[in-house]
């Protein structure tokens, strides 16, 4: 039940500490292995069919994982810092000191845990976890030359290594064969924002595309049919919007399994080959159907909220039961926060998997409205508008995304419900460049067309009077490319916006692209352009190059162990503002990589810069900039 909204800033500090929850597998005797984040970072606890919460890791970081098929064991994957250099380790569930259940799931100090046993560990290079089987588990490394990432299977028992692939660049999915002759994975295609479809012969390490290198398509999700004769993946070739398609492995031919004109779609086939379970994306609400199999018929739609995100984007993937009876999801949506589901195939119907002392959500929150925004060029820019229950105070917050290749979508996120709190009118757009939209929308951006989603802030900023918001009072707030693009709305279009927040954003594309994990580099070179052949306009489209034309006060958050955008981009950007005399604050968390993973960091930084942009937008009383100056 909500309760009484309380003072706006202790409205934030109230949302960031309500506890999420996200599915992350079930076995066979109705068990789920979920995040849990009540101790201050997400850990895995194993809920099991009564309801009883053991908690199962206490480590520095977020730890995810998945059962060891015909074991009770779970392989966890685990990083320090925030650095992304994954780890794995296995916890035996059976372990004599795993002995004593935490029925309400509050990861009490001192609760007995199950010895962590590393299983791949090597500190200086990245290991990520991408499948498992009865008695072997796949990773992909990048630690044969720090760049390139090889797929490997591992023996449990003997610990013997095999390396499937080691094609060069990096590996986005992977999924084996139940006969274990074909390993299916993803890889980043020459084309921004495009995976390429690989089948690997296990027997002889031959590598056969499925789509070809230069195809602008995107596919993820690869999942057998349980005879091995099939593939279903999710893809858009030669469509505009994601469909689930079939590959059929004797006939060499594709088919089209589910699709939808209007929408992108994301398919998971069960384990027993009947059923294929969709996502539907309709401007960033995500529902889940069943389908039939093979014939993609649809079946039932499953119990779930309505105004809400259903695994994808921040949530982890849907994982289905060993028997194809269930499946655990993550859900979420602007007025509840994230928590997993076990669903049931043969009813529909769904079972919270949540503790049943979560605090209670406060009174005040509040959905989206959808709309879409004229830019000059004629393209629409989807929008959620977020407004306060009493009108607000005039003034407005515009979040940007990250990615640049994501979506805003109808999930929890307390920084908005925080902002709209405080008085603020909220939009959350889906600028050019975003997904979820279609190939060609998400296509207007790429690299010599990065100014473009700019500009779209600046559409963004001319309807706001339509809206009822002053735009004398807008400032900018984002995280990753969301927080490129608050500096580059700083620098670029001055004169429109009050104040801006970054998180771990990008102040130079030139020494982003420098100083980035080598792993990453040729992967956003694609999105960006190349050092090597867009140096020019990657400097021209640098907020640093235009550092001289800011002077709306900056709240800047790091990490220290940001391997995606290091540190040195808030620090440079930062250092060239307090040069100038422009107002600038900087908080720099040493246990934090892209972004803040620790409730503990987060209850630091999120209510300060909620604070800077209640005062910067409550005074401003004149524009954001001298009356002389163009728009840009």
């Amino acid at each position: 039940m909500p309760t009484a909204a309380p003072p706006p800033n202790e409205f934030l500090r109230s949302l960031l500490q309500i506890p999420s929850v996200s599915a992350r597998d079930v076995d066979t005797e109705g068990r789920t292995l979920v995040s849990y984040d009540v101790t201050g970072s997400a850990q895995l606890y194993e809920v099991g069919a009564d309801g009883t919460w053991r908690r199962l890791t206490d480590l520095d970081g977020v730890a995810a994982g998945r059962y060891l098929p015909g074991t009770r064991a779970v392989v966890v994957q685990h990083d320090a810092g925030g650095n992304e250099r994954g780890q794995l380790s296995l916890v035996d569930l059976d372990s004599p000191d795993l002995d004593s259940p935490d029925v309400a799931g509050a990861g009490d100090a001192g609760e007995p845990l199950p010895p962590l046993v590393p299983f791949v560990h090597d500190p200086a290079f990245v290991h990520r976890l991408a499948g498992v089987e009865p008695g072997r588990v796949f990773y992909l490394t990048n630690r044969r030359n720090g760049v390139d990432f090889d797929l490997v299977s591992r023996e449990v028992g003997s610990g013997k290594e095999t390396v499937l692939y080691d094609g060069g660049g990096y590996v986005a999915e992977v999924e084996a064969s139940p006969d274990g002759r074909w390993v299916a994975l993803t890889r980043p295609n020459a084309p921004a924002n495009s995976l390429q479809l690989l089948l690997v012969s296990t027997e002889d390490g031959q590598v056969e595309p499925l789509t070809p290198w230069d195809d602008d398509a995107y596919v993820r999700t690869p999942s057998w049919l349980p005879d091995s004769s099939a593939l279903l993946v999710s893809g858009n070739p030669g469509r505009e919007m994601t469909a689930v398609l079939r590959y059929d492995l004797a006939a060499r031919t594709w088919s089209e399994v589910v699709a939808d004109s209007g929408h992108d779609l994301v398919g998971w086939v069960s384990p027993d080959g009947a059923h294929v379970l969709v996502a539907t994306n309709d401007d960033g609400a995500v529902s889940l159907a069943l389908h039939s199999l093979p014939d993609g018929e649809p079946v039932r739609d499953l119990d779930l909220p309505a105004g809400g995100c259903a695994a994808l984007h921040r949530h982890p993937d849907p994982v289905w039961s060993q028997a194809g009876d269930a499946v655990a999801v993550t859900y979420s949506s602007p007025v509840e926060p994230p928590y997993a589901l076990r669903l049931d195939v043969t009813t529909g119907t769904s079972t919270p998997i949540r503790p049943a002392n979560r605090p209670d959500l406060p009174g005040g929150l509040v959905a989206p409205e959808s709309h879409r925004v004229a830019a000059p060029d004629g393209e629409q820019i989807p929008t959620f508008v977020y407004r306060p229950a009493d009108g607000g105070d005039g003034s407005a917050v515009l979040v940007v995304h990250g990615g640049p290749e994501g979506q805003s979508v109808r999930q929890w996120q307390p920084m908005v419900a925080g902002l709209v709190a405080q008085g603020h009118t909220v939009l959350v757009p889906n600028v050019r460049g975003s997904t979820g939209y279609g190939k060609r929308w998400y296509a207007l951006d790429d690299v010599r067309r990065r100014l473009d989603s700019v500009a779209d802030l600046a559409a963004l900023h001319e309807w706001l009077p339509t809206i009822g918001v002053d735009p004398d009072r807008v400032a900018l707030y984002g995280g990753s490319y969301g927080g490129y693009m608050v500096l580059a709305g700083l620098a670029f279009q001055p004169a429109r916006w009050a104040a801006g927040v970054d998180i771990v954003g990008i102040a130079s594309l030139v020494t982003f692209l420098e100083n980035t994990s080598d792993y990453r580099r040729a992967h956003r070179e694609r999105e960006y352009g190349s050092l090597a052949n867009d140096r020019d306009f990657l400097h021209e489209a640098s907020p640093l190059t235009q550092v001289d034309a800011m002077r709306a006060p900056l709240f800047v958050i790091h990490g220290a162990n940001d391997p995606r955008v290091p540190l040195s981009e808030a620090e440079q950007i930062v250092a060239a503002l307090r040069a100038r005399n422009v107002p600038c604050e900087l908080r720099v968390y040493a246990d934090e990589g892209h972004g803040l993973a620790k409730r503990a960091n987060q209850l630091d930084a999120y209510p300060a810069a909620c604070a800077f942009l209640a005062e910067q937008l409550a005074k401003r009383s004149g524009g954001p900039g001298d009356s002389g100056e163009g728009v840009a």
